[in-house]
């Protein structure tokens, strides 16, 4: 399915596979939107999958340069040159994304949070309930998306996640 790189110069090849590897690391992966004009929705996913693949693959050690300019033989000699050259720069940054996941540490990134206090109500005993609530509302990037977490709790829960963020945070201190 690499062929269809030939579609885009040799510049915006590199550009697109340097963003490739960045949604393989967990940030900012390419957009449609940027490639709409040159490739149909289905080329589009069938590329990125083909490229993350071969990134994968050769960062974890498979596959050889050879290999890669055999899987890329589709491709033209300039473009599979282009991912060759992004490859052996972002080399080391790909194993280690790739290691974070499999040992378990998520690519997901808080991006901003809201919270609100509520008060429970019910109708039958407004006077004697008084059951503060706190809700949060996380935005959390994963995979390139945002996802809107939201978590209602009361104190007891609230101390509970206090306590597993502060053991977290200790956990990021003792790896730095």
């Amino acid at each position: 399915m690499v062929d269809v790189l030939n579609r885009i110069p040799d510049t915006d090849c590199i550009r697109l596979c340097h963003r490739v590897v960045d949604g393989l690391c967990g940030r900012e992966p390419p957009h449609r939107g940027d490639y709409n004009v040159t490739w149909s929705l289905q080329e589009w996913l069938q590329l990125l999958d083909s490229l993350t693949a071969i990134f994968r693959l050769a960062a974890s050690g498979n596959i050889s340069d050879e290999e890669v300019l055999v899987q890329l033989s589709e491709a033209g000699s300039s473009q599979a040159e282009a991912v060759l050259t992004v490859l052996r720069a972002r080399h080391e940054e790909i194993h280690r994304a790739l290691l974070d996941r499999t040992n378990g540490i998520s690519s997901a990134n808080l991006q901003d949070f809201d919270w609100q206090l509520k008060l429970a109500l019910s109708s039958d005993k407004i006077s004697s309930l008084n059951t503060p609530l706190l809700s949060v509302n996380l935005d959390v990037r994963e995979n390139g998306g945002l996802r809107l977490v939201t978590m209602e709790m009361n104190r007891d829960e609230l101390s509970m996640l206090i306590a597993s963020l502060e053991a977290a945070n200790k956990v990021v201190l003792q790896l730095k």
